[in-house]
């Protein structure tokens, strides 16, 4: 089950929910309570071999180090 990051704007706390992805934009409440939270938009992206693909502009070369130059 995917697992979703979410953020209050009354607390500012940040906190994970695991759901389905039908229900990736309901509303959820955070854990102290409050109902006015926003869901995170995530930057990781994974290759079939299971390592995490660097974004552009994370350091080296002319295409974030990517392609070993």
């Amino acid at each position: 089950m995917p697992r979703y990051e979410y953020r209050c704007r009354a607390c500012g706390e940040t906190f994970e929910l695991n759901r389905a992805m039908k229900d990736a934009n309901a509303p959820a409440a955070c854990p102290s309570g409050h109902d006015d939270t926003v869901k995170l938009l995530s930057t990781v992206a994974f290759t079939g071999r299971g390592q995490a693909v660097p974004s552009p502009g994370a350091g080296g070369g002319c295409c974030g180090g990517a392609c070993g130059c």
